[in-house]
C-alpha cells in the first residue's frame, strides 16, 4: 500500500468510468477522490453478494476503508427495468453471466424485451453511494433517474446501459446527451448530490 495524502478518501472501484463521473461531480465538494489503484490496493477484489444496492455500497467502502485506515468511499449501482420485475438489478454488470460485457448485456436486455410495448417499457437507474470513515462513521445516500428502454442502441457515449436509456423528459439516451449533461441529471449525480448535502450537515453538527 503506497502512503495516502491525509484528506484524501479512497474509491472501492477499479471502474474507470464510475472513478471519472465521481470527481467530476464532487470536484467542487472538498473531498479529493483517489483510486484503488493509486492507493497501492488494486490487488483487492470485492466479492458483491448483497442482494441490495446499499449492501454491496457498504461491503466495497468498509473492506477497503479496514485495507488503508482511510475514508473510503463506493458506489453500487444498476438498472431496474418495470417489466423484469425490477431485474437486472444489482446484478446489472453480470446479467449476460461473469465474463460478458457491456454489449453481451445489452443484447440480452433488448432480447428479453422484445415483445414488450412502449408504455411498458418503464425503467430506472439506481445509485447507492456509501462513505466510511476509520471510527465506524457511515453516510448513505441513495439516487434514482427515472426513465425508458429504447428498441435499439442510440449514441457511443457513457458506459453500461447509456445507449439504451432515455431519461424522462428527455429526447435521447444517455449515450447520445453527453457527459455535461448526465452528471447533473444521473442516479449517480443524485446520489451524490445527497452525500454533498449530508457531508455539509454533518460539518454543521
Amino acid at each position: 500500500m503506497t502512503d495516502i495524502p491525509k484528506g484524501c478518501v479512497v474509491a472501492a472501484t477499479k471502474n474507470k468510468n464510475k472513478l471519472r463521473e465521481m470527481n467530476a461531480i464532487l470536484e467542487g465538494c472538498g473531498l479529493s477522490i483517489i483510486s484503488q489503484e493509486e492507493a497501492g490496493l488494486s490487488d483487492i477484489d470485492v466479492v458483491e453478494d448483497g442482494e441490495t444496492f446499499e449492501e454491496n455500497s457498504f461491503k466495497k467502502a468498509n473492506e477497503i476503508m479496514k485495507a488503508c485506515r482511510h475514508p473510503a468511499i463506493a458506489d453500487d449501482s444498476g438498472l431496474m427495468v418495470d417489466a423484469l420485475g425490477g431485474a437486472p438489478g444489482v446484478y446489472s454488470a453480470r446479467f449476460a453471466g461473469e465474463g460478458h460485457d457491456d454489449s453481451a448485456n445489452n443484447t440480452k436486455l433488448l432480447s428479453m424485451l422484445q415483445d414488450v410495448p412502449d408504455e411498458k417499457r418503464g425503467a430506472k437507474f439506481v445509485a447507492v453511494i456509501t462513505l466510511v470513515y476509520p471510527d465506524g462513521e457511515k453516510i448513505v445516500a441513495r439516487g434514482e433517474c427515472p426513465g425508458h428502454i429504447m428498441h435499439e442502441l442510440s449514441g457511443v457515449g457513457g458506459f453500461g446501459y447509456d445507449p439504451l436509456f432515455r431519461p424522462e423528459g428527455y429526447e435521447q439516451t444517455f449515450g447520445e446527451l453527453g457527459a455535461d449533461i448526465k452528471n447533473k441529471i444521473s442516479h449517480r449525480a443524485r446520489a451524490l448530490a445527497e452525500l454533498e448535502r449530508k457531508l455539509a450537515c454533518r460539518k454543521q453538527d
